[in-house]
């Protein structure tokens, strides 16, 4: 029997999951003829799935190349042989490990010794097959990562690994649940300040990140495995050296002019801006850069504001644990262009 992901079964920190019924009737019900969406921080994708089976044009954006794979096996336009990617799946599945970049950098740290040499294996395989398309190829690649998060010796990302070995389970890729809606879709793995100035939408998300807490570092390892450049790796924590090339604006003291910027370039009906409040917290690198007065201030100089909040217990690194979390919502609806 085969076996299927989704695009929620990963875990991400920031992961809105949880949240989406929240986004979904802040929307529902407070804005008109919505028909186009844009997500120019997109994460794992599932505001943007959700984005995707409600409208007729979805744009999708993130810094990190290993989550823009994802986005062109989920949401890409082009056609792909649904028997042709499931056989190439069963193949990776039953081919031998070998000792390679993986192994020798991340086996018995991030993931197993034998999972380190099958990835290693599968990812190599992957590179060199010269009878697939983009989306195919990106198919493929997406099944390995998911198939990486399920194997993991993390608490679910990948600032450090776990001193003890506890994931031993064999590494298997697995099938990806694709809704094929037809509808046009723009895909970007860029800047989302730049990457704003290309597009408009008749409702805008954002969703950027709060903290110093970089998806460069907290993801490094899955990027380095799906990008495939095998840079060379420091520290305990085996970092790509050239990982700073990712590094966020929004992660910097100077998010809030960043924010600024990308609002003041918005070409928009709305703008949805998601804040969580993790602006004190025990541990500086927690701490958000941006302030919700800040986030209102700016967005009162685009348009209208109401802003929504539900509880919610996030998902942290492991070792925090939030009291009265709540998840806001900033709801802008435009009238300043």
């Amino acid at each position: 029997m085969k076996e299927y992901f989704e695009i929620k079964n990963r875990r991400y920190l920031g992961g809105k999951q949880k949240l989406l019924k929240f986004i979904e009737a802040v929307i529902e019900e407070n804005t008109v003829n919505v028909t186009s969406y844009a997500d120019i921080f997109g994460g794992t994708g599932v505001v943007a799935d959700m984005f995707y089976q409600k409208g007729n044009r979805l744009i999708v954006n993130d810094l990190l190349f290993s989550n823009y794979i994802c986005y062109q096996c989920f949401f890409s336009m082009e056609s792909y042989n649904k028997n042709k990617v499931f056989n190439y799946i069963n193949y990776l599945n039953e081919i031998d490990q070998v000792k390679g970049y993986v192994t020798k950098n991340f086996g018995n740290k991030y993931f197993s010794e034998e999972n380190a040499g099958k990835i290693d294996a599968i990812r190599e395989t992957i590179e060199k097959i010269d009878d697939i398309n983009t989306r195919e190829k990106c198919i493929l690649l997406t099944s390995l990562l998911y198939a990486m998060d399920k194997v993991a010796n993390t608490v679910g990302h990948y600032d450090a690994y776990r001193k003890v070995m506890d994931s031993k389970k064999r590494i298997v890729l697995k099938y990806p649940k694709i809704n094929n809606h037809i509808i046009s879709t723009s895909l970007y793995n860029e800047d989302a300040n730049e990457v704003i100035k290309k597009i408009s939408a008749d409702l805008v998300y954002i969703d950027p990140p709060y903290n110093s807490r970089g998806y460069e570092n907290t993801y490094h390892v899955i990027e380095n495995i799906i990008e495939w450049k095998k840079p060379k790796v420091e520290g305990i924590s085996m970092k790509a050296v050239n990982r700073k090339e990712k590094t966020s604006k929004y992660t910097k003291k100077d998010a809030p002019h960043a924010f600024n910027e990308l609002i003041k370039n918005i070409e928009a009906k709305y703008i949805l801006v998601s804040f969580n409040n993790t602006e004190q917290k025990a541990n500086s690198r927690s701490n958000a850069k941006i302030s919700k007065e800040q986030i209102l201030s700016i967005l009162n100089e685009k348009g209208n504001v109401k802003v929504y909040e539900k509880n919610f217990n996030n998902f942290t690194t492991g070792k925090s644990h939030s009291i009265n979390h709540k998840e806001m919502l900033y709801l802008c609806e435009v009238t300043n262009e």
